[in-house]
Formats: structure tokens, sequence, C-alpha cells
């Protein structure tokens, strides 16, 4: 008998959703204290994690991480605009392969941690963009 409810495992290379919103300010820390104070967001050490559930794997938990940093923080560098967006993506092997053939300006070689893998992009607009695939992927 057949199971029909079984899907393949969705592997192409693609952004899957937003994993963070990172923005300068001049005092990160008084920014993360009025957040919490007046809109009641939960803060870490680095902002804010909010989590949901992926709507076609219920059991799985996404986090999207808001975190002011420093203004002229280097690690938006090079760019230099004042904000940065982390995109969750799966098979990010394969996506950095296919951002090389467009001609995509890749800053850095993918790195692994025990949360996932990330690299950095930019964009034609000179946004720095943070690839990452958790690694509940």
């Amino acid at each position: 008998m057949e199971d029909h409810n079984n899907k393949t495992e969705n592997t192409t290379p693609k952004v899957t959703g937003i994993g963070g919103i990172f923005f300068f300010s001049d005092n990160p820390e008084q920014t993360r204290k009025w957040y919490e104070q007046n809109l009641g967001l939960e803060i870490n050490d680095y902002g804010s994690t909010f989590e949901s559930r992926n709507i076609n794997k219920p059991d799985e938990i996404n986090a999207l991480q808001w975190s002011p940093f420093k203004k002229g923080d280097d690690y938006f560098s090079p760019s230099k605009k004042e904000f940065m967006i982390n995109y969750r993506v799966q098979n990010i092997e394969e996506l950095v392969k296919k951002l090389r053939d467009n001609g995509v300006t890749i800053l850095d070689e993918i790195e692994s941690y025990d949360y996932g893998k990330f690299v950095h992009i930019m964009d034609p607009e000179g946004n720095k963009i943070e690839l990452w695939e958790p690694s509940d992927s």
C-alpha cells in the first residue's frame, strides 16, 4: 500500500524565510531596553528571538532574531547601509554555486556552527545579506 502523504524532502536551493533583522543603533543596550519596556520584547544578549512553527512541518520551530548593533559595527561591512537581513535558506552549498554562476558577490566561505551554516553576499544595491541554513533544516 502506497503512502500518498509521504512527500519527498524539497532540497531546491532557495530562501525559505527571514532569519533575522539587524540594524544600527547609537546605543544598542538602551534600544533593547526601550523595546523591552515599551513593546514587551523578551530581550537576550543579542536582542530578541521570535519563534514560530513551520506551516509545512508543524513540529519544527523557526526563529527570527531581532538585533540592534552599535552604529558602524564591522559586521555589516562592506555595506554602507544601516541594516542587514538574514534569510533562512535550504541547500546553502548549491545556492552558493548558483549565486556564483549568476555573478553574485560572495563575501566569504560557508561557515558552520552548531546552529547552522552561514555565508554573506552582496545584492546589487550594496546591501550585505546573511544567508543561514539552520542545523534543524
